[in-house]
């Protein structure tokens, strides 16, 4: 089954099931889909940690599993 990566703008819940490092999981607000080496399955992504109320609070680049990826609120397309 193909994966819908996130795109710009894009909040995605990151646990668990996108990589063990998430064992307290965050919200993340993609900037976008880096185009690094990875192994199948997985991707890199740039964007930033938000807080409870939604307000980034550290930019930081990820190391997920697609399938791992539950994207919470799509971003804007203007």
């Amino acid at each position: 089954m193909a994966v819908t990566l996130p795109k710009a703008g894009d909040v995605v819940h990151l646990t668990r099931a996108a990589s063990v490092q998430f064992i307290n999981p965050i919200m993340f607000r993609v900037i976008r889909v880096l185009d690094w080496p990875t192994y199948d399955h997985w991707v890199w992504l740039d964007g930033y940690q938000l807080d409870r109320k939604g307000d980034a609070v550290a930019r930081r680049s990820v190391y997920v599993q697609k399938e791992g990826l539950k994207v919470m609120r799509v971003g804007s397309t203007t």
